[in-house]
């Protein structure tokens, strides 16, 4: 199943959605090409959170938190892009800690955050040539049961 979201807000909107889903503890990793719209998407997430501080790509300091905001959760946003699948590297960042209070939001965090915890949701994004964006949910372990059901209703864009 497919969400086609067609402009950068569309983009962030879904992620709103997904923060409002988001509880301490939660592991969010984002898939996708360059330019796939991940660090929009971590935005809308961060918005939906209620985080404060500005949302920018973590690609040279690998990892940046968010102090939690009314909602009570911190957001800690990684790029695991530079570790290159190096696990040690993950493990020095010291994020299963985090993962008590924060939701952990990886960007190519596929192949290397999984050892965080057995309940992750992969987003898969992929750019089309006119710009737009497919989205794909993979639920992994307790995200089966939590993704909510209804959550195509209200998308923007046509699903698929």
């Amino acid at each position: 199943m497919r969400i086609e979201l067609t402009t950068p807000e569309d983009t962030m909107d879904f992620g709103r959605r997904i923060g409002g889903w988001l509880l301490a503890g939660d592991l969010v990793l984002l898939a996708g090409p360059l330019g796939a719209g991940k660090t929009t998407l971590t935005r809308g997430i961060a918005e939906g959170l209620g985080v404060s501080g500005r949302v920018s790509s973590p690609t040279f300091v690998l990892a940046r938190t968010h102090p939690a905001g009314p909602a009570g959760v911190a957001l800690l946003h990684v790029d695991a892009y530079r570790l290159g699948g190096d696990l040690a590297q993950l493990d020095d960042l010291d994020l299963d800690t985090d993962l008590d209070s924060a939701a952990v939001v990886a960007e190519w965090g596929e192949g290397v955050a999984e050892q965080l915890s057995e309940d992750y949701l992969v987003v898969r994004l992929e750019r089309r040539e006119d710009d737009a964006r497919l989205v794909r949910l993979e639920p992994h372990g307790a995200w089966s049961d939590r993704l909510p059901r209804d959550y195509l209703d209200d998308v923007p864009g046509p699903a698929r």
